[in-house]
């Protein structure tokens, strides 16, 4: 799927999709070792607050559940546009009560935020955009989870065991013995399970889709 430049909210699946397959990826990357790096994170994680993705240059992004069916997307890439276009883009208009001002105002003062999305009744959306903007650097920062295919190089395993993990990360079915047998399977590189599981909780892969499926419905161009 081509992403466009700059992004449209039907460019992204659905919202508990976009979590499950970011999460995924959060959780079979959980190391020990990074947990207690806070703020210096790097890569992609899931804790208390979301999902992260921070590549320690030029991208990072998180994506917070907000109960309901409600979700935001935000974060920056230096491909984006946004913050730097004359003249200036308000990247909160039309944006909902329920949005985390505070922090995403705390970001815009410090010149740190690229975009903005919403996702609430079972559609993304954002802030219009001037005919004259570029990028919003969605597509190089969210794409590697949009498309399978992406997900798949991103992921670093054999295609089959890749489509079976997305399709039980999306089925919000992912237990923790496909977890043990995927480490089982790697003695020289093995995974470090222990995290991966606490990683599985915090993502809610394993638990009940029920509550995201109300809010979530078809948005867009569906499910790439």
């Amino acid at each position: 799927m081509t992403m466009h430049r700059p992004g449209r909210p039907a460019d992204l699946p659905p919202a508990d999709v976009l979590w499950a397959r970011w999460a995924l990826a959060a959780v079979l990357t959980a190391r020990t070792e990074d947990e207690d790096r806070g703020s210096h994170r790097t890569g992609t994680w899931v804790d208390g607050s979301g999902l992260h993705l921070d590549d320690c240059g030029c991208t990072w992004w998180t994506m917070r559940d907000l109960g309901g069916g409600r979700y935001v997307l935000y974060g920056e890439d230096e491909s984006s546009q946004v913050k730097w276009h004359q003249p200036a883009v308000d990247m909160l208009a039309g944006g909902p009560d329920w949005l985390p001002y505070e922090t995403l105002r705390d970001l815009l003062e410090g010149w740190e935020l690229g975009c903005v999305y919403w996702y609430e009744n079972g559609a993304w959306a954002r802030a219009p955009y001037p005919e004259t903007l570029g990028d919003d650097g969605l597509d190089c920062g969210i794409s590697r989870f949009v498309a399978r295919e992406e997900l798949c190089r991103e992921l670093s395993l054999s295609a089959d065991d890749a489509a079976g993990l997305i399709a039980a990360a999306e089925g919000y079915r992912l237990g923790a013995r496909a977890l043990e047998e995927l480490a089982s399977r790697a003695p020289d590189d093995a995974p470090d399970l222990a995290a991966m599981l606490r990683a599985l909780d915090l993502a809610g892969l394993a638990g009940p889709v029920e509550e995201r499926a109300a809010g979530a419905g078809s948005a867009g161009a569906g499910t790439p």
